[in-house]
């Protein structure tokens, strides 16, 4: 007896995997008779098949799957997480802009639960983030009326039966009591139907507000209602693990070249050499600043530097400061007034230079004030 599996994917799986429908529809599809392969009416999903087989659905030839995208959507209140509702309410669909291809939700949220769903055009990569063997942790932040204590608590860490159903343990914490209500933060690894409501229940608490805020690495963040996002599809294949596939490369942008100065120490052309004699340029000197070789020792200040615009200590600055004293030997700018320390230890300052033939500098009058000490 041969128990090999026929090569290829499951035929309800590839429709998924299009987009066509989720494979729960497609199942349904092909019980209907509206999928052909190579020509011939299915009527049975116990099939499998490959690339180069020819599949119809609905007299509409299967286009190729597209690349695994994935979405966060911050669902708001009063949406049903289904494609269709019987009782005619407003699903997810209904809110999502125009511009997204057909997706599938990862999970659901209830009626009135809000806050981070995930959206996949791919069928196989719902299937393998709702496993609870994928071991993501889903977080909540839950408001329940009611005044709990840690000890309220623990049979949800324990893992706990409700009507004859078994919750896995979940990670519990209390983070504030606000007026009748309490703010709670609940982590699981399985999505069964309305578990945190029930779990509640169950030991004597009523959920009023229930928020995924993450999914696995997926963060709600600052997304706002009603908002979608698409998550870049390198991170998706990181954390599923899928083959990575190079993405298209983005138009490189025209280089610019600007004309840059040579370095010193870089070769010169010989063309391109100066025809002026070398010499040696000095420093820049701004106005109003004398360079220090160019002062005489009396004028510095007491830190030895010369002069600045508004520049030296009180005592230090001459009348007239921010003006250039001239050439070496001259006589400062505003001369005539005390200015600086005197020349001899002990002296007094001068008013005017010294007289042609004269033994030393003349003595002031003592009438102007000095700025020195």
């Amino acid at each position: 007896m041969d128990n090999k599996t026929p090569p290829g994917d499951r035929i309800a799986k590839v429709i998924a995997r299009a987009g066509r429908a989720s494979r729960r529809e497609a199942e349904r599809m092909i019980e209907e008779g509206r999928v052909t392969v190579n020509g011939e009416t299915v009527t049975s999903p116990a099939l499998n098949v490959t690339d180069t087989d020819r599949i119809t659905v609905d007299d509409t030839p299967l286009e190729a799957a597209d690349e695994a995208r994935l979405w966060m959507y911050h669902k708001p209140t009063g949406l049903v997480t289904t494609t269709k509702d019987e009782q005619g309410r407003r699903t997810i669909f209904d809110d999502l802009p125009e511009d997204l291809p057909r997706v599938m939700s990862v999970g659901r949220l209830d009626l009135n639960s809000e806050g981070l769903l995930l959206l996949t055009n791919d069928g196989g990569v719902k299937r393998k983030l709702e496993l609870p063997s994928t071991g993501w942790l889903r977080r909540y932040r839950v408001r329940v009326n009611g005044r709990p204590t840690d000890a309220d608590l623990q049979p949800l860490r324990d893992g706990i039966t409700v009507d004859g159903q078994s919750f896995q343990p979940m990670i519990v914490s209390l983070d504030r009591q606000q007026g009748a209500n309490a703010w709670l933060t609940v982590g699981l690894r399985e999505g069964k139907n309305r578990e945190i409501r029930r779990a509640m229940l169950d030991i004597g608490l009523n959920v009023n507000r229930l928020i995924r805020v993450s999914y696995g690495p997926f963060q709600l963040g600052q997304l706002k209602e009603g908002e979608v996002q698409e998550i870049r599809r390198k991170i998706l294949r990181d954390q599923l693990g899928m083959p990575d596939t190079p993405e298209p490369e983005a138009p490189s942008k025209p280089r610019v070249t600007r004309n840059r100065k040579p370095r010193p120490d870089a070769p010169v052309a010989p063309e391109a050499r100066s025809t002026k004699p070398a010499g040696r340029r000095g420093p820049p000197v701004r106005r109003g600043v004398v360079r220090d070789d160019s002062l005489p020792e009396n004028a510095r200040g007491a830190s030895g530097k010369p002069y600045g615009k508004g520049a030296g200590k009180p005592g230090d600055r001459p009348t007239g400061a921010g003006k250039s004293f001239g050439k070496p030997g001259d006589r400062p700018a505003g001369a005539g007034k005390p200015f600086g320390k005197p020349n001899k230890p002990g002296g007094k300052p001068f008013n005017k230079g010294p007289k042609p033939g004269g033994k030393g500098p003349s003595r002031g009058s003592g009438k102007g004030r000095s700025s020195g000490n």
